[in-house]
Parts: C-alpha cells; structure tokens; sequence
C-alpha cells in the first residue's frame, strides 16, 4: 500500500474545472457530414454522385428558366425576346403563359366577374378547418365549421341560399330524431332512426320548403354550373370534400370489418375489397356513364357530385384499412381495461381505443389523403379540366400558345408540390403534439 496519506499531499483543487467545448470533428456541421453523408466508403460514393447529379440538373436548369420571358403575348413572341436577349440558339422558359393566363388554373372557367365568390369560399375554408386543426382555438368556431359546407355550396353554385339551409335542417331533424330514441330503443334503433328522418326529409320536404321560403324571402346568387368549374378550384372542390367526408366513413367501415356481427363484418369486407381491387379511373368512368342508368328518368344528377362520390368511397376504403392496421396493434389488454371499467362498446371505442389507434394511424391517413388530392387530376377522363392537363390542353388549343409544353407542368406541378408538402408537414407536426411515450 502507499505511505501517501491526505495529509501529505500538497495540493487538492477546490473547483471543477469548466466544460470544454468538444473537438471540432465531433460537434456542429463536422459532425452532421461524418455522421450522415460519410459514414461509410458506400455512403461516401454515394453523396458524392448525388451532389453530381444535382449540380448537373441544376446547371442544365437554371439557365433556362432564368432566361424566362414573364411579359409576351404568345410563344413565339417569348422565342424572339429570347433570342434577341441572348444570341440564337439559346432557349428560355416562357413564363408569360403564366401571367397570362392563371386565372384557368386556379379557377378554370368560372365566370370572372363573381371570382370573389370562390376566394371567399376558399378563405372561410381557413377559417373553417383551423379549430379541427389546432385544438388551441375556441371550441365554439366549430359551429362555423359545420355550418361551412352549406355556405360554400351557396357561394360556388349559387341558386338560392334555402336549398343549402334546408339540407342543414335535414340534419338537425336527424340529430334530434338520434336524442330522443337513443334512451328508449338503443343505439341500432336510433342509428336507423336518425338516417331516415333526414332522407325523408330530403327527399320529399325539402324542394318545395326552399321554394316557399325564396318566394317569401328571396336571397339567391347568380347560378353556376358545374361545367365551369376547373383547374385549382375543381381539385379543392373534390379534395376537401373527399377527405372530409372519407375520414368518417372509413372510420365506421374499419370498426364494421373487425364487428362480430356476421352480416356487418362481410358486408364491410366485400365492400372495402371490392373498391380496393378497382382502379380510380373505373370508379370515374362508372359515376360519369352508369350512375344515370340506376336513376329516374329525366333526373338531373350533378357531374361533381358523382364524382365526389366516388372520390369518397374510394378514399374511405383505404383509410379503413390503415385505421384496421392500428387498431389491430393495440394491445389486448386495452380492449380488456375498456371492459373492467363498465364501458359500453362505443364509449370504449371514443374515449380509450380510437384516440390511439388514430394517432398510430396518421401517417397512412395523410398519404391516402395527399394520393387522393393528387388523384383528383384523373377527372379530365371523364371531361373535367383538371389543373394539369385539362386547363392545359384547353390553353394549347389557342394559336398564342400552341406548342408550349413545360411551363404549365412546372407550374401546376410547384403548386401541387406546395399544398401537398404542407399537409405532410401538419401530419409531422401532430404526431409530435400527440406523442407522449409509451
């Protein structure tokens, strides 16, 4: 053992010393680089030949779209001003479509003069969707969310604004017939009660009760059909509708196929199977060419809401899969507290199983709705002028801009790119607000 006792040391220091910065290869921009694009001899070739390729797709690209004519009547004045810029042989982007002609890409061929009619939908649409997003606002302004369909449907279509009110009445009738037999014949009864209330309603009051209600109080917006909507407007027409009204009926489908009721489970499982297992387009073709055989004669049914439709059950389908994924990965012994604590089989559902099983699910929920806001450029098959190419073939067809050929692409592609990256971005954002560890 050592003869060297604390009272023989000379010194002993009476402070920690402070902390040093790490070395400059372990800390900051070093780091990341090491840790994430040089990690390895295989990480290595691979940074180094996508830096390649997008240097080279930059240097192919840039020039050209910087070299871009934002003021021309028609390609071939953007091809003059180009070339007289900068020497022959050189080409550029004509951006002056663009300028020109945004109005059919965003609004396709609504009438310009009530084009305030669909920017006021689209901001109450913010207005609408921002306390279902963000559960830090009023719980109140939810009233005006679920008063916003009809109100939108006011301001696009126009007609009379008592048809829309009368469909909101149908649903209230609905919501009050749900009340008043849920305490005496249960939830079966009730469910059944408070979906005819409202189809009788609809199908028999409703007209003549808007038509009372105009000619005593006249309150209507010039009439637009559905054969001028277009572009931008068309997408979020079908969009917004189709995840709204998607998610809920994906929900309920998800909970019939796991429900030990033979006839509901099958009835779910070959519908979920069966839409799953036909393309979109043939979905579109149906609700375009065979919806008006299955109707009565002379009946008018609109393109768009055959459409949405079909938009809907397509989207319902999938989501129903994705919610039947989380909920089959939820431990057993959730179902099981659901039970020791007395509840019901729907309050289980609301208060303990589906809070998770939907936070699990949100990033297959959000793909499925970013694919069906993309899907919705399939509609030109069936004659609507999508965005992407039925607004562009339309503007080909003029003599100004026959020929032109990226630059409606790149644009209605930026556009895309934009609100989809947003929706992803939301989703990140709420998995993050709701994690809370396991």
């Amino acid at each position: 053992m050592s003869d060297v006792h604390a009272q023989t040391v000379p010194f002993v220091r009476k402070s920690m010393l402070p902390e040093a910065e790490p070395p400059a290869r372990q800390r900051g921009v070093p780091l990341w680089l090491r840790e994430n694009l040089f990690s390895g001899w295989f990480n290595t070739i691979l940074t180094i030949l996508g830096a390649a390729a997008a240097i080279w797709l930059v240097a192919s690209i840039l020039p050209w779209m910087l070299r871009g004519v934002w003021n021309a009547d028609s390609l071939r004045e953007c091809r003059d001003i180009v070339i007289e810029r900068y020497g022959e042989g050189v080409t550029g982007a004509c951006w002056a479509m663009i300028r020109e002609r945004w109005p059919q890409y965003i609004f396709g061929m609504y009438p310009q003069d009530i084009f305030w009619r669909p920017t006021l939908a689209f901001v109450l649409l913010l207005v609408a969707i921002a306390p279902v997003l963000y559960l830090s606002l009023p719980r109140k302004l939810l009233i005006f969310s679920a008063l916003y369909p009809a109100l939108a449907y006011w301001l696009l279509w126009g007609g009379t604004i008592w048809l829309p009110v009368m469909v909101l009445v149908g649903f209230a009738l609905g919501w009050g017939a749900l009340r008043l037999v849920l305490p005496r014949f249960g939830a079966i009864v009730a469910t059944a009660v408070a979906v005819l209330v409202p189809v009788l309603w609809w199908g028999l009051l409703a007209g003549d009760a808007a038509q009372d209600l105009q000619g005593l109080v006249p309150l209507a917006l010039r009439p637009v059909g559905s054969a001028a909507f277009g572009g931008f407007l068309l997408s979020f027409v079908l969009g917004v509708t189709g995840v709204s009204l998607s998610l809920p009926l994906g929900l309920l489908l998800s909970l019939g196929r796991r429900s030990d009721l033979p006839l509901i489970h099958y009835l779910c499982v070959g519908f979920i199977e069966f839409i799953r297992g036909v393309p979109l387009i043939t979905l579109l073709f149906t609700a375009s060419l065979l919806l008006n055989y299955f109707l009565p004669p002379n009946s008018d049914f609109d393109i768009i809401l055959r459409v949405i439709i079909m938009v809907t059950l397509f989207a319902a389908a999938y989501i129903a899969e994705v919610i039947r994924g989380a909920l089959a990965a939820l431990p057993r012994g959730q179902y099981e507290a659901a039970d020791a604590l007395g509840l019901d089989y729907w309050k289980a559902q609301r208060l303990i199983i589906l809070p998770q099983a939907l936070k699990i699910s949100i990033p297959g929920i959000v793909s499925t709705f970013i694919g069906l806001f993309k899907d919705t450029t399939l509609v030109v098959f069936i004659g609507l002028r999508d965005p992407l190419k039925g607004v562009t073939d339309m503007i080909r067809q003029t003599t100004a801009w026959k020929g032109i050929y990226w630059e409606p692409y790149i644009f209605v592609g930026a556009l895309f790119f934009v609100i989809c990256f947003s929706m992803s971005r939301y989703a990140m954002y709420l998995e993050r607000k709701l994690e809370r560890g396991h």
